[in-house]
């Protein structure tokens, strides 16, 4: 028996009295359209048309899409639900997540960076603000896995750093305030990502730590998000044998499920070890961290059967649905189950006050909140207290006209487009006409002709710059491997070979990692984004204008001795 009057749900009588009645209401098919959580991932009509055909879903995700589009998405999505639905966005960042004139106050480990906690707040007030002006009313966020393996091609600057005690405080913050503000958190990914170095939508994942110390790290900051009361948790495709193990003595190791079809995860770490009482949610099916586990006709319902309350996306969702159906008749999922999921993403909705009546939406008073300047305001103090001086050769800093007139300027950006594996919005072009309004003369690097003994003479580029800058721009995404560094041919042409005789400076706008790379770099910066405001706060400490303030959340010399030097 659920305790709707408990935390997270805090229901009073005629809020439980709304979800009893919403549920017996119901029949087997409505309830098993509940379970699922869609994508909507342009909000267009012929989307809507689709979905609504099969099932009515009990949420829904919105991708980024204009404002307006976003609250045309809403109002439409109200028309057709029979029970208020649950709209949700990956609010990792701002309300860039969800909306395109969002702002993007910081990525969580640029927060991390600030070492700033009112940060963390005032990112989760951002995307709270934001979201539902379009009437979201659902964060995929915080994220509370941990960077503890540089080399994870996800986690990364999705993350609020290495240090768990730091991750703990700021993802309970960004709980407090984004509930506060009307929106359920979601707690992911469980039980945590980072310590794997391999990509959970290529593979299912592992977090191999040990028991005790997991729930020292990881499962303090879960249990930190719980006591703030955070309404939902993210299952994430990734196993985790120590407790698996614990839970389950004797279980065969090709039986150790990824916690999205793991009884052990869910019900009995994340409810019994955790007391966890709120909605749990799958993430995204179509990984194939989740695909690669189990027969999908079977994993479909097992989901439900082992724990989750509800199903996030679907391969072809007219399949998945009657997968779905098929496990309830078949028994796999209980009668008793069902309603008991059925009855937490009820609850979940009465929590936010949707059975009240649809949002009232304006598009013009929408467009007050997305982007507003004090939001923006906000980004550019996120950008000046995080930027980190990783590591600096002593006197070559600031950058000015004056020292430096002359700079050769290396890119490490993905083409145009964002075409192959890193994708990622280009900046480096921006950075470029900053510094030459600054007052700089910039040439571009450009491969030389490559020949043992008939390159260009080494003293030509020596005595012909005044300061190397390499900016490099390379984002985690999903479906990588690796986030590295890829020198250009042939043999490493943009490679530090002159950076022995020309004072060299490395800033990373994205990826805090590439001293693995460069490892002799003498000074090197760490922005963790790469918007507007990181560019403008890197001109100003560049340029002495402005100190250096970041403390780095992660190592960023990633254990290697020779990064130091």
């Amino acid at each position: 028996m659920i305790d709707l009057a408990a935390k997270p749900f805090y229901l009073k009588p005629e809020d439980i009295e709304w979800v009893n009645t919403t549920l017996a209401g119901m029949t087997t098919e409505e309830k098993a359209g509940q379970l699922f959580c869609v994508l909507f991932k342009e909000c267009k009509p012929e989307e809507f048309e689709y979905v609504f055909n099969i099932l009515k879903p009990g949420g829904c995700m919105y991708r980024v899409v204009p404002t307006e589009r976003a609250i045309a998405a809403t109002q439409n999505i109200y028309s057709r639900s029979k029970v208020p639905p649950l709209i949700a966005a990956n609010l990792e960042k701002g309300g860039n997540g969800i909306v395109t004139e969002g702002t993007l106050v910081g990525a969580p480990m640029e927060i991390a960076a600030t070492d700033d906690i009112g940060m963390a707040t005032k990112m989760a007030h951002a995307c709270a603000a934001e979201a539902s002006a379009v009437g979201a009313n659902w964060a995929f966020a915080p994220i509370i896995d941990i960077d503890t393996n540089y080399r994870n091609p996800i986690t990364n600057t999705r993350t609020f750093g290495s240090d768990p005690e730091r991750v703990r405080r700021m993802g309970r913050a960004y709980v407090e305030e984004v509930q506060k503000m009307g929106l359920a958190a979601s707690i992911k990914h469980f039980p945590g990502d980072g310590q794997d170095e391999r990509d959970q939508h290529l593979v299912t994942s592992i977090n191999s730590m040990d028991c005790d110390p997991w729930m020292n790290t990881y499962g303090a900051a879960y249990k930190a998000g719980i006591e703030a009361g955070a309404l939902t948790a993210m299952v994430g495709h990734i196993m985790q044998p120590a407790w698996t193990r614990r839970l389950n003595p004797g279980i065969k190791d090709e039986d150790i499920m990824p916690g999205t079809l793991s009884r052990e995860m869910m019900q009995g770490l994340l409810r019994g070890e955790l007391g966890f009482n709120g909605l749990i949610c799958t993430d995204a099916t179509t990984m194939a961290g989740y695909t690669l586990a189990m027969s999908r006709r079977r994993a479909v319902p097992e989901s439900i059967a082992r724990g989750a309350d509800m199903f996030l996306f679907a391969r072809n969702l007219e399949e998945d649905y009657g997968f779905m159906l098929q496990g309830i008749k078949d028994g796999i999922i209980t009668p008793e189950r069902l309603d008991e999921a059925v009855t937490r993403i009820l609850a979940t909705k009465a929590a936010l006050g949707l059975h009240r009546g649809a949002p009232e939406l304006d598009v013009e008073k929408a467009k007050t909140i997305v982007g507003c300047a004090k939001h923006q305001q906000w980004a550019e103090e996120c950008a000046d207290k995080a930027i980190t001086l990783v590591k600096e050769q002593p006197g070559v800093l600031p950058i000015t006209p004056e020292r430096y007139k002359k700079i050769l300027f290396y890119t490490i950006e993905p083409a145009a487009g964002g075409e192959g594996n890193y994708k990622v919005a280009p900046a480096c072009a921006k950075l470029r006409a900053m510094l030459e309004k600054e007052g700089f003369e910039i040439d571009d690097f450009v491969p030389q002709p490559y020949g043992e003994g008939f390159t260009t003479k080494y003293e030509e580029v020596v005595n012909n710059y005044d300061l190397i800058l390499y900016v490099a721009n390379l984002s985690t995404k999903s479906n990588q491997t690796v986030v590295r560094i890829e020198w250009k041919q042939p043999m490493g042409a943009d490679c530090g070979h002159y950076m022995n005789d020309i004072p060299t400076v490395f800033v990373s706008l994205e990826n805090p990692y590439h001293l693995q790379d460069f490892p002799r770099v003498k000074t090197y910066i760490n922005c963790y984004s790469n918007n507007d405001h990181c560019l403008h706060q890197l001109i100003e400490k560049l340029t002495g204008r402005s100190t250096f303030k970041g403390h780095s959340p992660v190592d960023a010399f990633c254990g290697k001795w020779d990064a130091y030097l």
